[in-house]
């Protein structure tokens, strides 16, 4: 049964049928053509934060909503080292660029499949289109002795030998977890060579050793290095002008999103993209594109015990084939799954999938609907 949520939001449940069995999914559709109809992103007010998808979604009235990007959950691998809670790949929210994607080998997640990036992200335009993209971090810093390209906007893990921005959208977790791990292993040890340059009013404002933590104030970057970007920043004392530069960059050309979200792509021009894993089966969470990029699909596997044999990506894609999808995109899953809507006449949302955890996880962001109630 089909259960209208608002103008142009439905939502319904159904059995999928998979070789190890029966499962459950949810299903929301958005008509991004309807009057007043809207996504748009979910998160804690800053970058390195979580909460549940529904305190997100009450907080900004929307009526209804999934989680979103896989994110930095634990550091088990890095004693004494906070987790910060970011996203993985880009993300933007009411046409800001809040971050940009961490290097591949530091992503949380299942690997990527061939021919993807961190980079990709489900987006919506600001003529209200949904499409697949990738955004790329352009920026730099400029001071007395020349020009240094930026790898790192608002992350929680930086390429080896770079030098990443943060601003007042990152929040006050501590930005050590960015000099940790490296371009060939996320768990890898911390870096012993390291500096932070804080700059305010186009100056320095302060240097120090170790990167620090709490509240980046608006108008001040934090630039983070590590090897020769530690060693770069280094040559900067307090009062030396600098000037600071970031974007994101989409891959299609003119195009300017309102909204955009990181995962990774399963699904391009209604075929599955190639080398989909076909063995692991778990609870998913992902997004459809359809009718030329004018109606999403919001899906969620169900985390109850009687429907946790789940799916693999592979039938996640064949999936939203079937429930009309043209493109597709994977969000974080497991005990992160969750799928939230508004009954009629109720004053939030309520979950409609069963986590996994028995309860909602806390979760970096995620992807919510606004329509007129």
């Amino acid at each position: 049964m089909t259960q209208r949520i608002a103008g142009g939001v439905t939502y319904r449940h159904y059995d999928i049928d998979t070789p190890r069995g029966v499962t459950h999914g949810h299903l929301l559709s958005v008509d991004l053509g309807a009057p007043g109809v809207s996504v748009g992103l979910l998160y804690p007010s800053v970058v390195g934060a979580r909460a549940t998808v529904s305190s997100l979604a009450d907080a900004e009235g929307a009526v209804a909503g999934v989680n979103g990007d896989f994110f930095n959950i634990s550091e088990a691998q890095h004693p004494g080292v906070s987790p910060t809670y970011a996203p993985v790949g880009p993300a933007v929210a009411d046409g800001r660029a809040l971050k940009a994607a961490v290097p591949r080998k530091q992503r949380f997640g299942p690997s990527l499949p061939s021919g993807t990036s961190p980079e990709d992200v489900l987006g919506v335009d600001t003529g209200g289109r949904a499409r697949l993209d990738r955004l790329r971090l352009d920026g730099a810093f400029t001071t007395a002795d020349g020009t240094v390209q930026l790898h790192g906007l608002n992350q929680y893990a930086l390429k080896n030998g770079s030098v990443g921005a943060f601003t007042s959208d990152w929040g006050s977790r501590s930005r050590l977890r960015a000099t940790c791990g490296s371009d060939t292993s996320r768990g890898a040890p911390c870096s012993a060579d390291v500096h932070e340059v804080v700059v305010r009013g186009g100056e320095v404002v302060s240097t120090s050793d170790t990167p620090g933590s709490g509240r980046i104030t608006g108008g001040t970057t934090v630039l983070v290095g590590r090897e020769a970007g530690a060693q770069r920043l280094r040559k900067l004392s307090v009062g030396d002008e600098v000037t600071v530069r970031h974007r994101l960059v989409p891959s299609t050309a003119g195009v300017t999103y309102r909204f955009a979200i990181g995962g990774f792509p399963v699904l391009r021009g209604g075929t599955p993209i190639t080398g989909l894993d076909t063995a692991a089966s778990a609870v998913r969470t992902a997004v459809g594109i359809a009718d030329g990029g004018r109606r999403l699909l919001l899906f969620a596997v169900d985390g109850a015990r009687a429907y946790r044999t789940g799916l693999t990506v592979a039938e996640l894609a064949r999936v939203l084939v079937e429930a009309g999808a043209t493109e597709g995109f994977n969000l974080d899953g497991g005990g992160s799954s969750t799928l939230t809507a508004r009954s009629a006449g109720a004053g939030g949302v309520s979950v409609r999938n069963h986590p996994t955890d028995g309860s909602e996880r806390m979760v970096a962001n995620g992807i919510g609907v606004f329509a007129p109630k």
